[in-house]
């Protein structure tokens, strides 16, 4: 059996990225936490194929992730905002409608850093999630910039290769 150092060399180092910021009030120009997104994945090899904002509700999110999994220049798609309690939040229950399989061990992990890290036992507010639509990845964040920077370089970053790697095996 290979190892996950073996399946990390065998990775791409590159991958074709979507960021989608979730939010009714932020623009390009106030959108901090999508820039961080973007600036991480650029600073580790990955290309910003395509940068959006969404209001806060179900049907467009939906949208965009599937128009984003049937996009052959779009390998994993990144979201942040969306994902707490609130009535408004909506970007948990539409992420996982669209999944074809889930990953819980990223919501479980960014929760447990947010935990021991940063914000302590309030972590257990977020909702964030990840998984996969058709060979799509998804990853969705909270939507403050510690969150992002927090999943981003703790675990989405490290593992996006392999995360495709293993997308990709069985496509060959």
């Amino acid at each position: 059996m290979q190892s996950v150092q073996e399946h990390r060399r065998e990775a791409p180092t590159s991958v074709r990225c979507m960021v989608i910021t979730v939010s009714d009030t932020r623009t390009p120009d106030t959108d901090k936490s999508g820039a961080l997104m973007k600036e991480l994945l650029e600073a580790a090899g990955h290309v910003i194929a395509d940068y959006r904002i969404v209001k806060d509700e179900f049907g467009p999110i939906q949208e965009l992730i599937r128009g984003a999994a049937a996009n052959p220049d779009i390998e994993a798609v990144m979201l942040n905002g969306g994902t707490g309690i609130a009535l408004r939040d909506t970007t948990y229950e539409a992420v996982r409608g669209v999944l074809d399989k889930e990953m819980p061990g990223f919501g479980e992990i960014f929760r447990y850093l947010s935990f021991a890290e940063d914000i302590g036992p309030a972590a257990i507010l977020s909702r964030a999630t990840a998984g996969v639509v058709g060979s799509t990845a998804v990853f969705s964040t909270p939507g403050s910039t510690g969150a992002v920077k927090l999943a981003m370089t703790r675990i989405i970053v490290p593992e996006l290769g392999h995360v495709m790697r293993e997308i990709y095996k069985d496509r060959r």
